[in-house]
């Protein structure tokens, strides 16, 4: 009987879980210009008008290089941050650690005044460049934590014997640990990528309207009336995320990184 209940919950919240994506989903397959489902005169014309419609071709582009080169940056710097922290396990490492992590710490708007300040200060606000700094100094936590729980896992008998056979600390780090960590940075930019395509606040604080990424162009174009194409980004936002996510159940630790595994040395 108990294990009756617990299917009936799982499949009761797996199907709440999926009920707005079906819907979106439908939505996006109308033939006419309407919010309608069950969707009729089923047609993928607006797939096809996203990509045709240099309104909505724009703020995909912008959005796609913001995720790929913030999350490359949040992986550049999340990378010494962890080994330093790994290495040397004191008070500075630990402080470090916590500058690591505070950006997730605060409120998304909190952080996204500071942006604001700082660029408009210097005089870059509205470039591209702030946009991609910003998310990459925001994601930051994200790499930090999955690079650090692969460094938690790091066996440290290879890396003295390594040592121990003159293995200098350079190439150490090349051949003994980052080959151990690329499964841990890939999904730690994963995590970033997904989260940088979907952010909103800052990067319409830092650059409003002038690098318009499409969560602002969806916002935007919600006051004046609704279009399928919103739903076709929303359908491609969830299969970019699947995709990422997916890769990282495959090829990463997925239990490790939600926690689900104990974290320590075999």
């Amino acid at each position: 009987m108990t294990r009756h209940l617990q299917i009936f919950y799982v499949t009761v919240i797996l199907l709440l879980l999926a009920a707005p994506i079906v819907v979106v989903a439908g939505v996006s397959l109308n033939g006419q210009q309407s919010l309608r489902f069950p969707p009729q005169d089923l047609s993928l014309k607006w797939y096809a008008e996203l990509f045709r419609n240099s309104d909505w071709l724009v703020p995909l582009r912008n959005s796609l290089i913001i995720a790929a080169v913030s999350s490359l940056l949040a992986v550049a710097i999340a990378l010494p941050l962890a080994l330093h922290v790994w290495s040397r396990n004191n008070r500075l490492a630990r402080a470090l650690y916590v500058l690591g992590v505070a950006p997730f710490m605060l409120p998304p708007v909190i952080s996204a005044l500071g942006f604001l300040v700082f660029w408009v200060s210097i005089g870059m606000y509205g470039q591209m460049t702030a946009t991609i700094i910003s998310h990459g100094v925001f994601l930051v936590t994200l790499p930090v934590v999955t690079i650090s729980l692969g460094l938690a896992g790091v066996d440290t008998s290879l890396v003295e014997a390594a040592r121990t056979m003159g293995a200098r600390r350079g190439q150490v780090l090349r051949t003994v640990i980052l080959p151990l960590l690329t499964p841990y940075m890939i999904s730690g930019y994963a995590f970033a990528f997904v989260l940088s395509l979907n952010e909103y606040i800052i990067a319409y604080m830092v650059a409003g309207f002038t690098v318009e990424t499409l969560p602002i162009k969806i916002f935007n174009s919600l006051r004046y009336g609704y279009t399928p194409i919103m739903g076709v980004v929303s359908v491609i936002f969830v299969g970019l995320a699947a995709l990422a996510f997916g890769l990282i159940g495959r090829y990463g630790n997925l239990p490790r990184l939600l926690g689900a595994e104990r974290v320590g040395n075999d």
